[in-house]
This record gives C-alpha cells, structure tokens and sequence, in this order.
C-alpha cells in the first residue's frame, strides 16, 4: 500500500472536500466511484481547483485496493451495497472510516430524523460488513460538506472520533493535519451511535440560523 487515502465516494461533497484539504498536505488521493469515468472527472475538477494536488479517479473496487486508510463518504442508503461491493478487495489491516449517518433524509424522509440501525449504529453496521481484520473507525459526521469544499474557508471546529485506540491513531493524526480540524477521541466505535446523531442536530441549527454550524468540544487538555 501506498500513502495515498482513498475515498469511496469520493464524488460526493463530503468525500471531493475532504480530498481537497488533504491533497492540500501533499497526501495524494484516490477518488472511488461506482463509475470510474465519474471518478475521474471528478479527479479532474479537483486538480482544476487544485493544481499542485495529487488525485486519481478510479472504480471504488480498484481504489479500495489503493491506501492504507479508506474513507467510506457515501450516503447512508449505499452503504450497505458499497460495502458488499467491496468485501473481496478490501484487506486485512486497512482501515475502514465510516462518515455515513443514518438521516431519514436518505429514504425520502426529515433531514433532522434518525433512522433506526440494529446494529446501533451506521458504524457498527460497516464493521459487522467488512471483512475479518478490516478496523473500522467513525468521523466527520459534524463537519460541514460545503465548508470542506470551500478551500477559502477557515476551519475551526471538532471532528469525534470511534473506535479502538489502535485503529483511531493513524486516523486522528491524519485529521489534524488539516488546519482548524481538531479529531477528538470519542471513546469505542458503538459511540457512534451519538456522534451519529449530531449530524442532524447540526443540520436542524444550519435550518433555523442559516449558517454550518460546526462543533467544539471545550475544557480539553492540548
């Protein structure tokens, strides 16, 4: 594996922002796609916005194969089938972030509603999918899309991060790489369960203040 991060979804406002502000480090990334010609326009408009970056459009079953991190950024009625998708090229030791929230919104529903996973969580669903020795970790559930994309934008606000503290590490250290981004250590993965959830209350303060309301966590130790 390369140094590269892959972004499964890496079409989509969440995963094209987040490989803009990584590319921006020098990280080079991989944008999948369930179509790879849409991979890589995508690859190209980013490299239009960002010419010194580094991106590739591939299908997201090559692009899986690519990094030792993969970013899971699609919404939450594709998980499910993205992840079936990949079970055969995703590898042991990868780790796997999942950014999807379960929001009604995604089944034609209110964007401030919660859907209700057995598992507990869209994250703790990931993990029963992938396959053995694959650690999921969750993210970047609180962090506004448009905001990520707009590279003229400060960041200043908290991203939580779940799961095992191993798996967490390589996760957290990438995140605060980005200016203005702080990871903070939300505890095991079926955490997600509330981080989730955050999601939507953000999005019923966007509504009712006009505004992307981010999150920060205060009183911690540097």
């Amino acid at each position: 594996m390369s140094d590269s991060v892959s972004i499964i979804g890496g079409t989509g406002a969440l995963g094209l922002g987040l490989g803009l502000r990584l590319a921006q480090l020098g990280v080079p990334i991989v944008i999948g796609s369930r179509e790879a010609s849409r991979a890589t326009e995508a690859a190209k408009d980013a490299t239009g916005r960002l010419p010194e970056g580094s991106f590739e459009g591939l299908a997201n079953d090559e692009a899986a194969k690519r990094s030792e991190i993969v970013f899971l950024t699609v919404p939450f009625r594709s998980q499910s089938e993205t992840l079936t998708n990949l079970k055969s090229h995703l590898r042991e030791e990868q780790i796997l972030v999942d950014c999807t929230v379960p929001l009604a919104a995604a089944v034609s529903g209110k964007a401030t509603r919660m859907l209700g996973v057995w598992q507990g969580s869209a994250a703790q669903q990931a993990a029963e999918m992938v396959p053995d020795g694959v650690r999921v970790v969750s993210a970047l559930h609180t962090v506004s899309a448009e905001m990520l994309r707009d590279l003229d934008h400060p960041l200043d606000e908290d991203t939580i991060v779940c799961g095992k503290k191993a798996d967490k590490a390589p996760v957290i250290e990438l995140i605060n790489r980005i200016p203005g981004l702080r990871a903070v250590d939300g505890g095991l993965l079926e955490n997600s369960r509330t981080t989730e959830a955050l999601t939507a209350l953000l999005i019923g303060f966007n509504v009712r203040y006009k505004t992307h309301a981010g999150l920060k966590i205060t009183g911690l130790p540097e």
